[in-house]
């Protein structure tokens, strides 16, 4: 990832601001856009510096907007610190904060793994809480009509419908719905914070769930028996980041009706 797709300079000269942690593949993507287009300006982060990160921004500035990509990596929570204060540092003004990035991987009971498990809680919850309480001053002086908000991008699996082998990834996710909630609490009047709880808006693409067979019999699940789009999920959440100016503490499941089945 070059210099020039790192720099900050521009961003929020004249348009409001989003950071979207994981934004360069998938929902993360898909928010990155649909945010843009509402006319925001988008930092979006990578755990990688790589050409893909450089090839979003690109794809994010054709909507007319300003955009930067920088690298971080949740599992290190010093490097989400700085990632932090460099933003409340540089940026003139945040609006926005999405929580994106995530780990979704396997732990089955019977190779229960401590370390792994605790991974996933620093990169899918603990994470989230470090920007979201850093970042908190910045985004509770946004001039939005619903000032800053703050959306976490939730799981209906880790919401009393669990699936097996995933009981880290669960926890983990779990952890972060109910950050929401707390969040929404604390942080009210000046920032709303709720989530968005997605079925299958985008398959793994690697993994147990990339199996053609899995995949069937979950969506012989879903009541309306097709899969979503990552642009679902992604509208979702600008609706409740930009129009839902009386809602805080809420998560919107997005999941062709799983939840009820």
């Amino acid at each position: 990832m070059s210099a020039t797709r790192t720099t900050l300079a521009g961003i929020g000269d004249s348009r409001p601001v989003a950071l979207v942690t994981g934004g360069v593949h998938r929902v993360g993507a898909a928010t990155c856009h649909a945010l843009a287009a509402a006319g925001l300006d988008v930092v979006l982060t990578s755990r990688t510096r790589d050409d893909a990160a450089g090839a979003r921004v690109a794809s994010v500035r054709q909507l007319g907007v300003a955009a930067a990509a920088i690298p971080l990596d949740l599992a290190d929570l010093d490097a989400v610190e700085r990632a932090a204060d460099r933003l409340v540092r540089e940026l003139p003004r945040l609006d926005v904060l999405v929580h994106n990035a995530a780990v979704y991987e396997p732990s089955p009971v019977d190779s229960w793994d401590p370390d792994e498990a605790i991974r996933q809680h620093t990169i899918n919850a603990v994470a989230p809480a470090v920007l979201s309480t850093r970042l908190a001053s910045m985004l509770g002086e946004s001039g939005l009509p619903g000032g800053g908000a703050i959306v976490a991008m939730c799981d209906i699996h880790a919401m009393s419908r669990p699936r097996p082998g995933y009981l880290a990834y669960s926890m983990s996710k779990a952890a972060l719905a109910e950050m929401v909630h707390s969040l929404a609490r604390d942080l009210a009047p000046a920032v709303r914070v709720n989530g968005v709880a997605p079925g299958a808006v985008a398959f793994a693409e690697t993994g147990p769930d990339s199996d053609p067979d899995r995949q069937r019999r979950y969506l012989s699940r879903v009541p309306l028996g097709r899969t979503g789009r990552p642009e679902d999920a992604a509208e979702a959440v600008r609706w409740l980041a930009l129009d839902a100016h009386y809602t805080t503490g809420q998560i919107i499941r997005v999941d062709g009706g799983r939840w009820i089945t």
